[in-house]
């Protein structure tokens, strides 16, 4: 047991599974949970719910956030714009207590201990509770920052991360259907950032057709900001379930590649070396690793599921996949219409979209 676990900080291969999602929210506890199921995750801690309540009710931030929604008119845009950027500056201007501060600076060297590195780049996941359920899905609207180095830019990644619990997109999602923030606090993964060969995103059913005989994945060189920002249109290939077969594979150019920038300590968007431009980034054997891991990840829920996956640069054949997010299917439509599929834009909301 790490010597950091304990209320406000816990590490995610230690945290009781059953526990973890009351924690360290939703994304942070199915990590949790596969971790215990054996898959292969990433080194991860997590600031947990108990710490966010603890630094939003010691500093004021609760009463304030409540002074500014009472009365927000939802059908006035520029009123919720106003009052989410209102809270956020807030976030952003309210420091945590040292001792806090100190957790975190301990987490992160542990960390970095535990990965042999120094100051070792990670991501820094938003993870609210009742984030992402199968009836309501908040993919896409809080923040994830990739390639963040050092224990003071954590810190601040952590805090900017719960001021992402009110965008104006998150704050109008809720308004609109009744539901209280206080309803969903907001937990932050700390997660140690996978040096990724390619990455993308796997569905366990088609996400539009709908078809479950079949897992789909979209995949790119790199990390996946290149999709989310629209740069790169990802290769696409759809997997049998049955016989494990590949039934399609298109490959796109792709002409710009998300990267880490060692000397600056961020990722990147940088030109994609004219070799790989139009060559696919999975192999048979990388795809039969993912579509193992998505059947496994489905079989454990029960229900379909789409599935963030790296291929590390350092991985070899035979070698599991990394899992970084697993959540259930909630785009689903009727298989007698998929007309429109764009896999750009499925791909946008959900490659690297815990933002």
């Amino acid at each position: 047991m790490s010597s950091t676990a304990g209320r406000r900080i816990v590490w995610i291969d230690t945290v009781d599974p059953d526990d973890a999602l009351r924690r360290t929210g939703a994304k942070m506890g199915r990590l949790a949970e596969m971790a215990r199921d054996g898959l292969s995750i990433p080194l991860a801690f997590a600031v947990t719910i108990e710490a966010f309540r603890e630094h939003v009710a010691e500093t004021g931030l609760d009463h304030r956030i409540d002074e500014v929604l009472a009365g927000v008119d939802v059908s006035d845009g520029a009123a919720v714009e106003s009052a989410a950027e209102t809270i956020r500056a807030a976030f952003r201007e309210t420091p945590m207590s040292p001792e806090l501060e100190a957790e975190i600076e301990e987490a992160y060297d542990e960390l970095s201990d535990r990965c042999s590195d120094l100051n070792v780049p990670v991501a820094v996941r938003s993870s609210a509770t009742g984030e992402d359920s199968s009836d309501a899905s908040f993919a896409g609207i809080f923040d994830t920052y990739l390639g963040i180095s050092g224990a003071q830019a954590t810190i601040n990644a952590v805090r900017d991360c719960w001021a992402s619990l009110f965008t104006t997109r998150a704050v109008d999602y809720r308004l609109k259907r009744g539901i209280s923030h206080h309803d969903m606090p907001m937990a932050v993964g700390v997660v140690e950032l996978v040096h990724a060969r390619a990455s993308g995103v796997a569905f366990s059913v088609h996400p539009v057709t709908g078809k479950s005989d079949r897992i789909v994945i979209e995949a790119n060189w790199g990390w996946g900001e290149a999709v989310v920002q629209g740069l790169v249109t990802p290769d696409h290939v759809e997997v049998g379930k049955a016989d494990g077969r590949i039934l399609k594979h298109d490959v796109s150019r792709k002409d710009i590649v998300s990267a880490f920038d060692f000397a600056a300590g961020v990722v990147v968007e940088i030109p994609m070396p004219a070799r790989l431009r139009e060559r696919a980034c999975l192999d048979d054997e990388q795809i039969g690793a993912i579509t193992a891991a998505v059947l496994e990840i489905e079989k454990r829920y029960g229900y379909p599921v789409d599935v963030e996956w790296v291929v590390s640069r350092h991985r070899r054949p035979g070698e599991p996949i990394s899992i970084v997010q697993s959540r259930p299917v909630t785009t689903a439509v009727e298989e007698s219409n998929p007309a429109g599929y764009d896999p750009m834009a499925l791909a946008q909301k959900y490659i690297f979209s815990g933002r």
